[in-house]
């Protein structure tokens, strides 16, 4: 579904991202660790348009897309949740979620993905007249990943999903995207979460000062005491 090739960013002259080459196939779970600064955010935010690369291909259902604008990379159902949640805070619940549904084929389908985020965090229906901005941070975790499946997503990306949650909400989390991920939808994760990260995923690669140190599956990886030391902090 999603084909990275030999991917370049830099900044200022500065290399970020180094000849990155990753897949992510349909009904997969992949997880991207690494400690900060190793250029997970800059990958994702290149995926969905959001930087420009300086070379490499990115190719999501065979078509090429690193030309493309952020919103003809969002039609196509590339769709990211951004680390820090990115909320319109003083809007409510329900505003927010609407605002994920902007494109002409999810607002046809408002109901039925409505009902589906609200399964997946009934609180969500529950603060559904709140202001964003009041909830808890693990609440707008949760509303930041609804207003992301509101879109009808085919690969859905996050960027640090727990970042700053207590271990309850963090669970709380990964639980719901232990559901996505059983319900066949295609996830991309980058996450400091490692533990939580592998036992989601198939596969993970590990990315290191803007490059690839490490792929393979991530059973193999919690497995192998070596690697769990060197490259995963475990």
């Amino acid at each position: 579904m999603l084909k990275v090739e030999n991917l370049s960013v830099g900044y200022s002259g500065n290399a970020v991202l180094d000849s990155i080459s990753l897949t992510v196939n349909e009904g997969e779970s992949v997880s991207l660790v690494g400690a900060n600064g190793g250029g997970k955010t800059t990958l994702l935010k290149t995926i969905s348009g959001l930087i420009k690369r300086s070379s490499g291909t990115i190719l999501f259902m065979d078509e090429r897309i690193e030309s493309l604008r952020p919103h003809e990379i969002c039609e196509r159902g590339l769709i990211q949740v951004p680390e820090g949640r990115q909320l319109f805070p003083k809007m409510t619940v329900m505003g927010n979620l609407e605002m994920g549904a902007y494109l002409p084929e999810a607002r046809k389908n408002t109901v039925q993905s409505l009902r589906r985020v609200h399964d997946l965090f009934p609180v969500l229906g529950e603060r559904a007249h709140q202001k964003a901005g009041l909830m808890s941070g693990g609440e707008q975790q949760m509303l930041a990943i609804g207003r992301a499946l509101m879109a009808m997503p085919k690969l859905l990306m996050l960027d640090e999903p727990s970042e700053g949650l207590s271990p309850l909400l963090t669970s709380a989390v990964f639980d719901a995207l232990k559901s996505l991920k059983d319900d066949g939808l295609t996830i991309l994760l980058a996450s400091q979460e490692v533990e939580r990260s592998l036992e989601l995923s198939q596969r993970v690669y590990v990315l290191e000062n803007g490059r690839i140190a490490l792929e393979g599956r991530s059973a193999d990886l919690l497995c192998d005491d070596r690697v769990r030391e060197a490259y995963l902090g475990m």
